[in-house]
Formats: C-alpha cells, structure tokens, sequence
C-alpha cells in the first residue's frame, strides 16, 4: 500500500512539472524561445558615439620607446613592440574655459566624492605657479589673468596636479552619463587619463618610430617655421610666436588630428612612473600601476623645454600632488566594440 501511494504522488508530482513547465517555463523561463538558447531578450542596443571634442585613435600595433639615439643612455625607454586597443582621446588638451565648466559644477555640490584629503580649493588652478616656478621671475600678470581673464579661455589649464586631473576625468563621466541615463540610453564608458603607452602611440599618429608627431626629423618646416610651441634654444621662447603657452590647436594636428601632442603643455598620464618599466609591463594595452609611487608619468613638453622633451619616445615625470605652469592633460575613453581602422 505504502509503495502504491509513492507512485501516485511521483505521476502526480510528473503531471504538476510538466503543467508548470508549459505555462511558466521550466525553472521560470518564459515558452517564446521554443526551448532554443537566444538570450535575454529586449535588450537595450548599443552604439559607440564620439564624445564632443574627442577623436578616434585606431587599434593597432607600433614600437613602444625611443624614436632617436639616447644621448645620454638613460635605457628607460627601450623599443618594444605592443598592442593598442582603440580608443577616444580629446583632439587639444583641455583648456581653462572646460576646466571652468567643471569647477563651477563642483562649487554648486557636485555629489561626487573628493579624492581623500582634498577640498574643492584644492581641486583649483593653482595660479601662483607662475611665480613658483621660476627663480627671479616676473609671473605677476599671469597670476592675475591666466586662469581668470576671457583672453586665456582657450589656453590649456595649467597648475592642475595629477589627482585633480583623475577627478576632472570622474566629474566628466558623470556629468555625461547622468544626462544619458536622462533621456533613456546607455552609459559610456569612462573619461580617463590615458596610459603612457595609449599617450605614445596617439603622438605618432600612425607613424611607427616617428621621432615627433608630424614625423621625421625636424623641428620646422619648409619655410622655417616651428611646429610647436616650445624653447628652441637658450632663454628663446618666442621664435614660435609665443613667449608662454598657445591658445590649444594654433599648430597643426597630426595624422590623427590631435594637436599639441608636442609642445605647448606637457601632460599628465595614467601611469606610475618606473625607470625599469619597459621590460616589465605586458605588451597588449600596458599601463604601468604602483601606489607606492608617487611619481606619475608626464609626455609631450611644454612652452619651456628643449626639443628633446618633444620627442615622442621622451619619458619624463612629476610628483602627483604638484602642479606645474608647464603641466596640462587631455582625456581618453575606450572604445567597446571592434576597431576597423579609421570608419569607427
């Protein structure tokens, strides 16, 4: 009797499955998928969009390191060949008017966390680098009026440390994806620093082993002119027609159509600095990260260096909480999705 009563309970229990597996679907799946594998569906697409200001890097393989003798075999910059992912990077560094649009934000409660230990004072340009800087120099009007007066809006910020840079790059993210989200479609990925290597390939342009941004191997063109803003010789800044820095994208861009990725203000990358980094990072996309060093990486030259900070293989580097009137950044974000070349 015992056994005859199991049975009926397991028909019934059977009968009660197969019920709810046509109804409800088996494990609670819905019967529109004719018991296939498709996916969740009613997904939301995707489509990869070119933030305001930026442009598309490319994927693609160069050689990492110095395009020019290294006179004084420093060997902390060492050819390898590596893999970049594509990526968005701003087509000029950013300027005083776009910083100003985030320190407004910020001043007016910005709800995003400040980076430990800082205030919004801190998050400021820092204008007395222009007397800081330099010994016996008469900075005082660029005190007064380069991060403040409209004449400057379209100069690239500078007195801006590391750590500001990463939260400009924070605020930004937000403050594109909270309108996404507004009217309904996906977030972007987020704003950054690019990495030292991302930095480097985007200089070139294209150009494997180009010495600078617009090639090889001079520092003017046919006519005489200077390609960037920079010191071309001892205490001779104004060759280039300009005695400090440049309204961003005087010059000409490069095969990528970035400018300035020479001269005019060097600029903050995401990586820590580490003279033995080469042979230590991977070859696919490598970013080099220490939090025990302070030191973060600086390419590009500015206004006040030599041609050889303007070379694109140039390593140099700066504390992360100090801000420097030669010291600038732009920002990147990767692309998702698959990289065909220059239509994307």
């Amino acid at each position: 009797m015992n056994n005859m009563r199991v049975i009926k309970f397991s028909t019934l229990a059977v009968f009660a499955l197969g019920l709810l597996s046509q109804s409800c679907g088996l494990f609670g799946g819905g019967s529109s998928d004719n018991g296939e594998l498709i996916g969740v569906m009613d997904r939301q697409g995707w489509e990869m969009t070119r933030p305001y200001g930026m442009v598309a890097v490319p994927a693609g393989t160069f050689h990492m390191g110095q395009a020019d003798e290294d006179v004084a075999a420093t060997q902390i910059n060492l050819n390898k060949q590596v893999t970049i992912g594509a990526f968005f990077m701003d087509d000029t560094e950013i300027t005083n008017n776009e910083y100003r649009q985030f320190t407004q934000a910020i001043t007016e409660g910005s709800e995003v966390d400040l980076p430990a230990g800082y205030s919004i004072a801190d998050l400021m340009p820092d204008t007395a680098v222009w007397t800081r800087d330099f010994t016996h120099h008469m900075g005082d009007p660029l005190v007064v009026y380069y991060w403040s007066h409209p004449a400057f809006d379209d100069y690239p910020v500078v007195g801006v440390d590391w750590n500001a840079a990463q939260y400009f790059c924070t605020w930004r993210t937000q403050h594109l994806n909270e309108y996404r989200q507004s009217v309904g479609m996906p977030i972007m990925p987020n704003f950054r620093l690019p990495s030292e290597a991302e930095w480097e390939y985007a200089a070139r342009g294209g150009r494997d082993m180009a010495k600078y941004p617009w090639g090889n191997p001079y520092i003017r063109n046919q006519r005489g002119c200077l390609l960037a803003n920079f010191k071309p010789g001892r205490g001779n800044y104004f060759d280039d027609g300009f005695a400090y820095t440049a309204a961003v994208g005087t010059y000409f861009s490069n095969d990528y159509g970035l400018f300035d990725m020479a001269g005019n203000v060097a600029e903050w990358c995401e990586d820590a600095y580490n003279p033995s980094a080469m042979p230590l990072v991977w070859d696919l996309n490598p970013t080099y990260y220490d939090d025990r060093i302070d030191y973060k990486i600086v390419r590009g030259g500015s206004w006040k260096d030599i041609a050889y900070y303007l070379e694109t293989g140039t390593r140099s580097y700066e504390h992360r909480d100090t801000a420097r009137s030669s010291i600038g950044f732009r920002c990147a974000m990767t692309y998702l999705g698959r990289s065909s070349g220059y239509e994307f």
